[in-house]
């Protein structure tokens, strides 16, 4: 297998065409783009980039050097020019005077507020004094997979002088902040001729004149490294060669289906959990190395990884039978080893221990399961997890691998400030964590629902027959909330196996499910003596069969989790009201909500509850109403269509309108805790219909 490492991977992406005519604040917002496009040059929401751009003082009119530097918690790939913190240079620089020393680092940051240039109020990152202090006008801070596995190396010192002849200089493992600052400012003025330092175990810092030179400086030291390792690792079979061969790609796919939902009930106490899966090839052949477990035990070495991906992964067994079986035993068994790390590194002052849960869970023949508060955390932990591989595929191969020593990763992990990082974010919206899948999520009434479902945080599987208008409908969620939150599946929900089919594409992408909504549908009206068998059996079949299929698999979903759930039946004012001209139709609605009330019998003992909402004359955005049922029920009714929805709306007690987003609401009361002591419930949205009363 050729060398993942080869001097072609990173790419020199500048432009002078796209460069040309930028301001300086332009072209590092340029250069930081181009840095953060490639995960293997640094990872999402890691590195960092600066200038120190002249600029007139707003109070004393005079001309100032002030820093450009990204923000904390930014990321180089994705921002824009507000994600700078910009800082008065001298005013950065003369904090060397409060400065006390290594222990007094927290002591430090607070200062960076009153640094601030011209009410500039993004956060300035702990890595600010690493650019302040080094005497050049463009610096970049990034974390590439080449680089750090030569800093990650046991012999680091020695391989960054073969690797880079004396051009780099080499500083050992230290904490962030300002004493690394100074340490770089040391370096700097003792070998002034370095383009760049190696940060051991961390990084890399480079600089340069100009924002081009600066990119081009980095960009070519990363190419370095990477045709060294290239040549230095050859064909030799990394990780120690293969130990567990993979499984073909259908079999892991059913694997991570399986064993996720699983997974995902043990690690979701007080807050629930959203999976990923990944089993690309760097991470099939890790995972199915000789090597695998040594390393995987040692752990991350880049501080970057090591706060997205926890001290160490969990590893279950290859065999799907035995993970399964020994998945509560194996992941309290991690908690109880996280635990006792933490008594044995926890300071006087540090704060409590955090969730004791594994993010990372690596899986031999299989892959990589990953588990955050959310999607996308989920997936980023994936991505730093790879980077981390990368490193020690790198490192093992030319050298012995060291991981990030424990007290030192303890010591980042439940940092002050980073405690007081997480305590600055938002608080978590009600459905944040939790998993729904959407029937009809396609049509007026199933987009509401998923858009309500989405505003709270939820991740959505949109199921639909109509594929064109599901894609419309995923490619509009995901520009709204983001590519993470939303996902679209074709379905014929009276398809057995493509109800399950789907059910395991939602697993598969985010682990498990708590909410479904069945709301798939279709309308016929006919007199009874002209309804013929295929209008009969159409509308058991969608309202019906569709109905059962959708809530047997929730249920078995569900009951494999064991952290209970909701099911949401959209049925119908016509389940409870006779109507005539519409007994096909009428009688499937029934049958819906009986079958919503037995299977609220049978879940509740699983904490499954089981509710059902009953619109009423939702004419807005329904594809059923746009069909021949608008003429239909006006014909019923003796009138035109086009009076149909004022005649609903006159005929309802509180005289409005029913719209998607009321049926919405509605289904949200039942997907959500407000409702956690509702089941077998039944809520009507028809703005008042007597002949529908439930008593």
């Amino acid at each position: 297998m050729p060398s993942c490492y080869d001097s072609r991977v990173t790419s020199d992406r500048w432009n002078d065409a796209d460069a040309k005519g930028l301001s300086e604040p332009e072209l590092l917002l340029y250069r930081s783009h181009l840095l953060g496009a490639d995960l293997r040059v640094t990872n999402f929401g890691g590195g960092n980039t600066s200038a120190k751009i002249a600029d007139v003082d707003p109070l004393s009119n005079e001309r100032v050097t002030v820093l450009w530097v990204k923000g904390s918690g930014d990321d180089l790939g994705s921002m824009n020019l507000s994600g700078f913190a910009k800082l008065y240079q001298d005013k950065i620089v003369a904090l060397e005077n409060r400065f006390r020393g290594r222990e007094y680092e927290d002591e430090i940051v607070p200062y960076f507020e009153y640094c601030a240039f011209a009410g500039s109020a993004r956060s300035a990152s702990i890595d600010t004094p690493l650019h302040s202090l080094l005497p050049f006008t463009h610096v970049d801070h990034v974390h590439p997979d080449s680089v750090i596995a030569i800093a990650a190396a046991r012999h680091s010192e020695a391989l960054t002088r073969e690797v880079f002849g004396g051009e780099l200089g080499w500083l050992p493992w230290q904490r962030p902040g300002f004493e690394l600052g100074l340490r770089l400012r040391d370096e700097v003025g003792a070998n002034p001729k370095i383009r760049g330092i190696v940060l051991a175990g961390h990084g890399l810092i480079t600089w340069g004149d100009t924002s081009k030179a600066c990119y081009r400086n980095t960009i070519n030291t990363i190419r370095r490294a990477e045709g060294w390792l290239a040549e230095r690792i050859g064909t030799a079979p990394p990780f120690g060669g293969v130990h567990v061969a993979s499984r073909p790609a259908d079999e892991r796919s059913a694997i991570a289906s399986q064993l996720m939902p699983l997974l995902r009930g043990h690690l979701s106490g007080a807050q629930r959990k959203v999976g990923h899966f990944a089993d690309n090839a760097q991470v099939l052949e890790f995972v199915g190395a000789r090597r695998f477990e040594e390393l995987a035990a040692l752990g991350t070495s880049c501080p970057d990884h090591f706060l997205r991906t926890k001290i160490r992964p969990l590893v279950l067994h290859s065999d799907p039978s035995a993970a399964k079986s020994s998945a509560a035993e194996t992941i309290a068994r991690y908690r109880s080893d996280y635990q006792a790390y933490y008594e044995r590194c926890r300071r006087a002052d540090s704060p409590p221990m955090r969730d004791a849960n594994p993010v990372v869970i690596l899986m031999p023949s299989v892959g990589m399961f990953t588990f955050a508060k959310d999607k996308a955390t989920a997936r980023i932990a994936a991505e730093f997890y790879g980077n981390a591989i990368g490193v020690m595929r790198g490192a093992s191969g030319v050298d012995e691998y060291l991981g990030l020593p424990e007290r030192e990763a303890f010591d980042i992990e439940y940092w002050a400030l980073e405690e007081a990082k997480l305590r600055r974010q938002p608080a978590p919206k009600p459905l944040a964590g939790r998993v729904a899948i959407v029937t009809g999520g396609a049509g007026g009434i199933g987009g509401a629902i998923a858009e309500r479902l989405l505003a709270d945080d939820a991740c959505v599987v949109l199921l639909d027959n109509d594929g064109d208008a599901l894609e419309r409908a995923g490619a509009e969620f995901a520009q709204k909330f983001g590519k993470d939150r939303t996902r679209v599946a074709r379905c014929d929900v009276t398809d057995e196996a493509d109800v399950a089919r789907a059910f395991a594409f939602a697993t598969r992408e985010y682990g498990g499910i708590d909410i479904v909504v069945s709301n798939a549908g279709i309308a016929s009206a006919a007199p009874f003596e002209q309804t013929t068998l295929a209008t009969w059996r159409r509308n058991m079949d969608v309202l019906g069969t569709g109905y059962f299929l959708i809530g047997r698999e929730a249920a078995q979903m569900m009951k494999a989790q064991g952290i209970g759930g909701s099911i949401v039946f959209v049925a119908s004012k016509n389940a409870l009201v006779a109507s005539a001209g519409a007994s096909a139709y009428s009688t499937a609605k029934a049958a819906e909500l009986h079958l919503a009330r037995c299977m609220a019998l049978e879940l509740a003992p699983d904490g499954i509850r089981v509710n059902s909402v009953n619109p009423d004359a939702v004419l807005q955005g329904s594809r059923i109403w746009s069909s021949s049922w608008r003429a239909e029920r006006a014909r019923a009714y003796g009138i035109d269509p086009s009076e149909l929805e004022k005649f609903y709306r006159e005929r309802s007690l509180l005289k409005q309108y029913v719209t998607p987003e009321d049926v919405a609401e509605a289904v949200h009361f039942f997907a959500s805790d407000r409702s956690a002591k509702s089941t077998g419930n039944i809520l009507n949205v028809d703005a008042g219909n007597t002949a529908a009363f439930t008593r």
